[in-house]
């Protein structure tokens, strides 16, 4: 039993002068990082520390004009909204869905709201119709026109979301997130 006991030990001992080697090492590199980042603390403590300035000619030279909005968007019934709209959906139809589903006419379209959340806010126009499709069906299309939504925001843009037909959720449930 003695024998067995000082052997447990030995094997013990083994394990535990590995462990005390790995303690060391690491507290050698834990050092060292430690030291860096001390010595990086107090380089950049003088710049953390520095009174905010004013910016300067060059500075404020830079054009940054911020958002001036006109509120000039085209009328939920403009013909060249609707048609891009119907655009651009037989085109995400064709290369994200592989369809051939295309709309063919628009009815009862209206306004729902415009600048909803006041006039600091991005120009909105929120519309509400009816479509229809080439499979011969009329579904409902919530749509916005937008203020600088267009390509880098150099003219108006706009979202639609036809109920029925929102197969990625990006409007999910039935198109709701698409209004105001």
């Amino acid at each position: 039993m003695g024998e067995r006991a000082l052997g447990a030990k030995a094997v013990g001992d083994k394990a535990g002068g590995k462990m005390k080697r790995m303690r060391a090492a690491m507290g050698g590199a834990f050092g060292r990082i430690a030291a860096a980042a001390a010595v990086a603390a107090l380089a950049f403590a003088p710049v953390s520390f520095a009174p905010a300035k004013a910016a300067n000619l060059a500075e404020l030279n830079f054009w940054l004009s911020g958002p001036n909005y006109s509120g000039v968007i085209p009328a939920c019934d403009s013909q060249e909204a609707l048609d891009l709209i119907a655009t651009r959906f037989a085109e995400t139809e064709r290369r994200f869905w592989a369809s051939a589903l295309s709309i063919t006419d628009f009815e009862k379209v209206h306004e729902i709201a415009y600048r909803p959340w006041g006039p600091e806010y991005q120009p909105r126009r929120y519309c509400r119709g009816t479509v229809f499709t080439n499979d011969l069906k009329k579904r409902a299309i919530y749509y916005s026109i937008i203020e600088d939504g267009g390509f880098i925001g150099a003219s108006w843009g706009v979202e639609w979301c036809v109920v029925g037909l929102d197969r990625n959720y990006a409007y999910a449930p039935s198109c709701k997130m698409a209004g105001p």
